[in-house]
């Protein structure tokens, strides 16, 4: 979901846990590796981090491949058009420093974005022009229906014209007077240059040309990279990826496991990379991660929930321990179109008695050792502000989802198995489709390697059961990967709830607008909800020009339930040597900039 699935998922929506294998001599469990603080385990120029591999290298996202991992990955290499901070001291939230143009000038009418590109190159010395920004937008236009950021209305859909002026300038006239915040934000923040110059092509041995200035050419462009991209095998050897905009050039790569980034010496951002290398290092699990942690092997990890009790430890040797707060929220997430369950999750009566089953505040403290905090609606609590309950629609209230289920035709069956004893659709019966004797039964989807997920639905499962609601909890790698948006012919609709939030579902874009997620037939809304009062809201956000409209969209589906609402964890605590300068602030986005990392 990342905005980006987001190590997310979505990160997010979403993210998923990917098994890694590790050589048994990674994993021990020393007191220390006697590595200095100024150097770091691998010297004074590396940094190792302990991130999930990226499986995905072309910079226009694809279904199936928006973990939070990538987004690093992509941007350490690709830059985007425009980066974006939430401090509150930038126009637009675009990032000044970091960006590769200048903000938008807007016309009079509010239609029109004039964008003047800065001077920069690709690591080959070719300058970075609006041919390169021709390029990308040819790529996704014409095959939009394989980019994974693409909703049908939203961009390129709302662009009436796209026009060129000269080398460093282009314009983006809009089909409608769209508020500009969002615009920006969530609009324009997809846009990457892409070099012409050496992808313009549609086969390694062919030569470069204007191939994708025609749809068709685009789509065999587009064939060609994505197919290179599907091939993670050769990512640090085919040509195609040695030609790079960002901070850092990919130096060797090994599938499902450590990814070494070196710095571009020919980058031309402003931020220069001041280490050497930067390792990626994947683990199996949080306690596979947490060891190496603990014998000084890494300098960039994370300190799992069941463990935040060793934090003095870790600082005693040489880490700071420092919460990742999050632009997030987080969901379970209810397939309407499961053909058995699917009816049930329409009833927003029975929605609002499993959300009432969610002990949100103490599964926060508790399980997640005050590291997570409640989620009450689809627009995120500032990062680091730590909400409770008390703004949430629902409270957790066993008794009150007793009654709801008995006043609607069902037998509740303390610890055994309540069924529908009422069905029809009168206010007292179960609703539509809900045929007599139907069990309160579902099976949860959820990630693998997260000891306080898997203590989390314990709980919830537990919860649940004392009013004969029937939870089956499956561990899976890759939640997402399993969990997809279908129609209820498909054998993929066959599974119930889905939950890829061990580290926060949903990373948003610098505006917090749900037309990715919760709009009917967006491309994250995995479940497939659908509301028209919520399509009407959520339309709303992007031209209002205040937040009233976003205040109106959020109290609608706090109330609605598109999702269970469940307790958000920041994305990690992380722990880093404290020789480690440039680590902070972290980025509420879900992003790392390795280039202002640097040892003491």
């Amino acid at each position: 979901m990342t905005s980006r699935f987001p190590r997310r998922a979505l990160r997010g929506a979403v993210a998923a846990a990917t098994t890694i294998a590790l050589g048994a001599g990674l994993v021990g469990c020393g007191d220390s590796s006697g590595s200095s603080q100024d150097g770091g385990s691998q010297g004074k120029d590396t940094v190792t981090v302990a991130l999930r591999t990226p499986n995905w290298i072309l910079p226009i996202s694809a279904p199936g491949f928006t973990q939070g991992e990538n987004a690093i990955f992509n941007q350490s290499l690709y830059r985007p058009l425009y980066q974006y901070r939430l401090d509150g001291t930038a126009q637009y939230n675009i990032d000044p420093q970091r960006s590769m143009a200048e903000p938008p000038q807007v016309s009079e009418d509010g239609r029109t974005l004039t964008i003047t590109l800065k001077d920069n190159t690709w690591s080959d010395g070719k300058p970075i022009t609006t041919k390169d920004i021709q390029f990308w937008y040819d790529l996704v236009t014409a095959n939009k229906d394989k980019w994974a950021s693409y909703r049908a209305g939203g961009f390129p859909d709302n662009v009436a014209e796209w026009s060129v002026q000269d080398e460093k300038t282009f314009s983006i006239t809009t089909t409608k007077v769209y508020n500009t915040a969002w615009f920006v934000d969530n609009q324009l923040n997809r846009i990457t240059p892409l070099p012409q110059h050496a992808w313009d092509k549609d086969s390694a041995t062919a030569d470069v040309s204007d191939l994708a200035s025609s749809p068709e050419g685009a789509e065999k462009v587009f064939d060609f990279l994505t197919a290179a991209a599907k091939d993670p095998k050769t990512y640090d050897s085919n040509e195609l990826w040695k030609v790079t905009s960002g901070a850092w050039k990919l130096e060797k790569y090994v599938p499902n496991g450590e990814v070494t980034l070196a710095a571009q010496p020919n980058y031309s951002g402003t931020d220069k990379p001041k280490l050497a290398t930067v390792v990626l290092r994947p683990f199996t699990s949080d306690d596979a991660e947490f060891n190496v942690l603990r014998a000084g092997d890494i300098d960039y990890g994370y300190v799992p929930a069941a463990n935040l009790s060793q934090e003095s430890y870790l600082e005693s040797k040489g880490y700071t321990v420092s919460p990742w707060y999050g632009w997030s929220i987080t969901y379970l997430q209810l397939n309407y179109n499961n053909p058995k369950t699917g009816v049930l999750f329409k009833q927003p009566y029975l929605r609002q008695s499993l959300q009432m089953l969610i002990d949100q505040p103490t599964i926060s403290k508790v399980i997640w050792s005050d590291t997570a905090a409640p989620t009450c609606g689809p627009v995120p609590a500032k990062p680091g502000t730590n909400t409770d309950a008390a703004g949430c629609a629902y409270s957790f209230d066993p008794a009150k989802a007793k009654e709801l289920l008995e006043s609607h035709g069902w037998k509740v069956t303390p610890d055994g198995q309540t069924t529908c004893q009422s069905p029809g659709t009168g206010p007292n019966q179960c609703g539509d489709g809900i045929a007599a004797g139907t069990a309160l039964e579902f099976t949860v989807t959820s990630q693998t390697g997260f000891a306080a997920t898997t203590k989390m639905f314990a709980e919830i499962k537990s919860q649940m059961a004392k009013l004969g609601i029937q939870l089956t909890i499956k561990e899976v790698p890759d939640s997402v990967a399993v969990t997809p948006a279908c129609e209820p012919t498909e054998g993929t609709c066959d599974w119930d709830m889905s939950f890829f939030g061990s580290q926060g579902s949903w990373y948003y874009p610098a505006f917090a607008s749900g037309e990715r997620l919760f709009a009917t037939d967006a491309p994250v809304n995995l479940g497939s909800y659908s509301n028209p009062e919520a399509d009407k809201l959520i339309e709303a956000t992007q031209f209002a020009g205040d937040e009233s409209a976003l205040t109106a969209y959020n109290d609608f589906l706090a109330k609605d339930l598109p999702v269970l609402w469940m307790p958000n964890p920041v994305y990690q605590v992380s722990a880093y040597r404290s020789g480690l300068q440039g680590v902070e602030p972290q980025d509420p986005m879900n992003l790392m900039y390795f280039q202002d990392w640097s040892w003491k």
